[in-house]
């Protein structure tokens, strides 16, 4: 038989290891939690130091509209290298294709001349206007067989219309230059027609039916807009008055 004093004195004995235990449990609790506030505040600083470079950035931001609008006058200053070089190509295929007996062909050609001229004196005029040089240019280009110089055309039209406007516009837009921008949309809504025309000239070179092609062309001064038929009252793209339009039925 036990003596209750001796069981009394074994649970006293566990009752005081179960409070120290909990007393250790509450310690170690304790110091994971100060842990962790530790390596928050830690993270806190990290990301106080991790400021300094969005200042910077922001400061790299403040230079960005004179770097835009660099960009934009370089693409303009391009753009008119490309567009007069265009124009005296076009024209130099049209005699071309006036010689292989292909004149409603070379009365295209003539027609898209005549257009890209206008391109180009349109960018000139903004970067006379924003201050710019216009940069003294030879055209350099050989000429080939009308075949081959309808894809030329096409190629040409395409890297236009697909890569080189776009771009430019966008650049027009960071850089919020707006005489830019009118530039740039004319050439690039106008290059989109000319690529249709330069394939179906070409389709119908391959077809022997190039007579069927049209054999008036009517040009905006405005914008460059190239129609092969009788146009409306006005310009779809500059609302310029069709009787402005410069008619190519000879060459």
């Amino acid at each position: 038989m036990v003596c209750v004093p001796y069981l009394h004195c074994i649970l006293l004995i566990k009752t005081k290891k179960r409070i120290k235990m909990k007393k250790l449990l509450s310690l170690s609790a304790l110091a994971v939690v100060i842990g962790i506030l530790s390596s928050c505040n830690t993270g806190n600083k990290k990301e106080t130091k991790l400021q300094n470079p969005v200042a910077a950035e922001s400061k790299e931001k403040q230079i960005a509209p004179n770097e835009a609008k660099a960009k934009t006058m370089a693409d303009l200053q391009d753009a008119f290298k490309g567009e007069t070089t265009a124009s005296a190509k076009y024209a130099a295929y049209s005699k071309k294709a006036e010689q292989e007996g292909n004149h409603n062909i070379a009365l295209l050609f003539a027609a898209a001349s005549k257009a890209e001229k206008v391109h180009a004196n349109n960018h000139k005029s903004v970067i006379v206007e924003l201050g710019g040089a216009v940069p003294n240019i030879t055209p350099e280009f050989t000429v080939k067989t009308t075949g081959e110089n309808l894809q030329d055309a096409i190629e040409g039209e395409s890297y236009e219309v697909t890569t080189m406007y776009p771009d430019f516009l966008q650049d027009a837009a960071n850089s919020k230059t707006q005489l830019a921008q009118i530039s740039f949309n004319y050439a690039f809504e106008v290059e989109k027609k000319h690529q249709t025309m330069y394939r179906n000239a070409l389709l119908a070179l391959n077809n022997n039916t190039v007579n069927e092609l049209p054999n008036v062309y009517y040009i905006c001064p405005t914008c460059g807009n190239t129609y092969d038929q009788t146009p409306s009252e006005r310009c779809g793209i500059s609302m310029t008055g069709s009787e402005k339009f410069i008619k190519i039925n000879s060459l």
